[in-house]
């Protein structure tokens, strides 16, 4: 997602996945805690008796987004290889990054139209995971819990029809996988430098003949009116980060215009 890779930790969990080196750093898990504890707590209140409680629940979380997070960077790592170039995945604190190791043949670097692929490839791929999730409840008749905006669609909506879930796990497991799955490809589409999509409308500005500088106020006005619109809306930790990504993209900003 963004900011810098943090440095390696004797509590880190590393493994490999289809050759690409994966590290989940310790604080990974710190803020998996810490938002997550809401949504766990919320659901243990509302299961009752037939919660498997907040611990468990944490575990769960902690869990789903683990894999949806290195779904998403994984699909980067994917796209990174179609073009020669080697990366490895870290999974910390603000999410996870693909991150490029080596290149190979000629692929010393990206053309705009690579460079947008290899921005979108990570959400696309984690919003996949989530709507084969999806499927995979609608298949065996069972009423998947669509998050906003997928309840916004009609089709959607008479696609995942069928009986409740029975089973509490399974529930869980629904929940708490789809909705992070989906909020948090869409929040890295949206054109603001780190993100997914600031990267992706950079290589389209590029395209066309345009410069950084042009990337980075895109990313101020789109950083100022999400800021707005999550405050209006009560989203107070999401109105904090863009008015942070916004103040970052602005001071970038400042600093290009003065180097040109």
């Amino acid at each position: 997602m963004f900011l810098q890779e943090p440095d390696a930790s004797p509590y880190d969990l590393q493994f490999q996945l289809l050759g690409f080196p994966v590290r989940v750093s310790w604080t990974f898990w710190v803020a998996a805690t810490v938002i997550g504890y809401e949504l766990a707590t919320s659901l243990d209140g509302l299961l009752r008796e037939q919660s498997l409680g907040v611990l468990t629940l944490l575990v769960i979380w902690g869990l789903c987004i683990l894999v949806s997070i290195t779904i998403h960077e994984l699909g980067h790592a994917l796209a990174f290889r179609k073009y020669g170039i080697e990366s490895r995945i870290v999974l910390y604190f603000m999410g996870g990054m693909a991150i490029p190791t080596r290149s190979s043949g000629l692929q010393d670097g990206l053309e705009p139209k690579q460079a947008m692929w290899i921005a979108i490839a990570g959400p696309l791929a984690q919003l996949a995971s989530a709507l084969a999730f999806i499927l995979l409840l609608s298949a065996a008749s069972y009423a998947a819990p669509l998050p906003w905006p997928l309840d916004q669609f009609d089709v959607l909506v008479n696609m995942t029809q069928g009986r409740q879930i029975d089973s509490v796990g399974l529930l869980a497991v629904a929940i708490m996988y789809i909705q992070p799955s989906i909020h948090w490809a869409i929040l890295n589409l949206i054109p603001v430098w780190p993100l997914d999509g600031g990267r992706f409308i950079q290589a389209l500005i590029q395209l066309f003949g345009g410069t950084v500088l042009t990337t980075m106020k895109v990313g101020v006005a789109v950083s100022a009116v999400v800021a707005v619109f999550a405050f209006q809306n009560e989203m107070q930790f999401l109105a904090f980060m863009f008015l942070i990504l916004g103040w970052n993209n602005f001071q970038a900003l400042k600093q290009l215009q003065h180097r040109y």
